[in-house]
């Protein structure tokens, strides 16, 4: 996965609240064997109402995605994270996600942004009037701006979420960081147990 530093782009205002995973990408989409082209099934229930907002071509080049309180509930459904990341955007912002939606967004170098309520009313109020409205995500720092609305404020994420995403992370990759001790491991292994070699 490649690293995130810092963001900034349009966004899209999502203002709903209590979004879950099968309205994120409906079940049907979980048939899909290939990990590939899931974009077109997010919020794919919603989008066939033309007013719904992802049918909005003014949000067209939107990358960060402004949505209500609870974003992400539901069951574990980790072809969300990746619907939402193959529609293009790179972070959400809600004032309160769903645990198991945090931790796959994390994992998968999708950005969750928890604010305040007011700053997530601020941000959607903004975007909804003047879909021009760029918002920076600094990964880095831990804040979140709108220059154009005059917003700052920051946002917790645990250092090893921090560090995953800084350093363009997945599990994998956190693994083969470790690859001179898991060789010298194996080697010292007695070669009637199971070894990852051949």
């Amino acid at each position: 996965m490649k690293p995130v530093r810092i963001i900034t782009a349009p966004a899209l205002p999502l203002d709903r609240s209590d979004v879950d995973t099968d309205q994120i990408i409906p079940s049907d989409w979980l048939k899909r064997v290939e990990r590939t082209g899931f974009e077109q099934g997010l919020f794919s229930e919603w989008r066939e109402d033309p007013g719904f907002v992802l049918n909005d071509s003014r949000f067209a080049e939107a990358r960060i995605l402004v949505a209500g309180p609870n974003f992400g509930t539901g069951s574990s459904r980790e072809h969300a994270v990746w619907a939402i990341q193959q529609y293009g955007f790179e972070a959400v912002i809600s004032p309160r996600f769903g645990d198991i939606f945090r931790n796959n967004s994390a994992k998968n170098g999708l950005v969750p942004v928890q604010v305040d309520e007011e700053v997530a009313r601020s941000l959607l109020d903004a975007v909804t009037g003047d879909p021009s409205v760029e918002i920076t995500v600094d990964v880095e720092h831990l804040t979140v701006s709108a220059p154009a609305i005059g917003l700052r404020a920051g946002f917790p994420l645990d250092g090893a979420v921090q560090h995953r995403l800084l350093e363009g992370l997945d599990d994998i990759g956190l693994t083969l960081r470790h690859t001179d001790a898991i060789d010298v491991f194996e080697a010292a292994r007695p070669t009637w147990m199971p070894s990852l070699a051949g």
